[in-house]
């Protein structure tokens, strides 16, 4: 094998070895980040929904309960989990992929009863007290999701509507009935906040990133073994090719081949300064042989 293919072989191997790794932790920093800013959104989203519950809470109910209308009717716009599962269902409106759900194990209004895997979320809320945010990945219609989820605790003003069905408010009860939603406990966990946000499309941006990302190397690893290749001949190949030469040359009886150039002080030209050291020593001796 030749010097140069030798050297290109090693140049491969290392740049393939390098490629690996390089393309394995790049693939992993680019999904890792699609991760990253889909939990973003769904925080934003996550405050977003306790911020409609807190201006609920704080400015609207105060002025809905002195209308006439409370005391004839229940108005669910008094209670803040409604008001921020309405206000995202706007948002739905444009961005259906994306969800806001109060689940919830025994509610007052049947949409918000807790499905099979929210009711794992919560319960998982209630076997880890301390446990405050919960993220997880799961399958929905339209492809993958992840899920930012944090806990329902009931507080003293939930009793209020949810102890008993003879101490909640009459109107509530004659909407929404005496069957469901009471019976809880103060301090208790009874459901989850759930956002859930599309993980497909960051995924697929992060997808074609790395797909950029390995053609840029892959060129730029071709030039650059180029380039490599067109110096170690040059520097390299070329003058070894000379010697080799001379060498050869010298071993069959020729002594009229011209010197080799000595134009630097690395390895190479102290290789060529020896050979022709050598050779002229060698003139020297057979001329001295020739006299006697």
């Amino acid at each position: 094998m030749k010097l140069l293919a030798k050297f290109t072989l090693v140049f491969v191997l290392v740049f393939g070895a390098g490629g690996l790794l390089a393309s394995w932790l790049s693939y992993r920093f680019l999904q890792a980040n699609a991760r990253d800013q889909v939990l973003q959104q769904a925080r934003l989203m996550m405050e977003t929904a306790l911020s409609a519950r807190n201006y609920t809470t704080v400015q609207i109910k105060p002025l809905l309960i002195e209308q006439q209308e409370h005391l004839r009717s229940f108005l669910p716009q008094t209670v803040p989990a409604y008001a921020a599962t309405e206000s995202f269902s706007y948002l739905r409106q444009k961005y259906p992929d994306y969800a806001y759900k109060e689940a919830t194990l025994n509610p007052t209004n049947p949409r918000d009863r807790a499905t099979d895997w929210e009711a794992d979320v919560i319960n998982n809320f209630r076997n880890h007290p301390d446990l405050r945010e919960f993220v997880g990945e799961r399958n929905s219609p339209t492809g993958p999701s992840l899920f930012l989820a944090q806990p329902i605790r009931v507080t003293a003003p939930c009793l209020e509507c949810h102890d008993t069905a003879q101490s909640a408010p009459e109107a509530m009860v004659r909407r929404y009935g005496a069957s469901n939603g009471f019976g809880w406990k103060l301090n208790e966990t009874v459901g989850a906040q759930i956002v859930s946000v599309p993980f497909s499309v960051p995924v697929q941006m992060a997808d074609r990133a790395f797909s950029n990302l390995m053609t840029t190397l892959g060129l730029i690893a071709l030039i650059s073994l180029g380039l490599l290749d067109l110096l170690l001949l040059v520097a390299i190949v070329r003058p070894v090719a000379r010697l080799s030469t001379m060498a050869d040359q010298a071993s069959l009886g020729n002594l009229e081949v011209p010197e080799l150039p000595v134009t630097g002080k690395d390895e190479i030209s102290v290789l060529a300064g020896s050979f022709n050291r050598m050779r002229r020593s060698l003139v020297s001796a057979l001329k001295m042989l020739e006299g006697h």
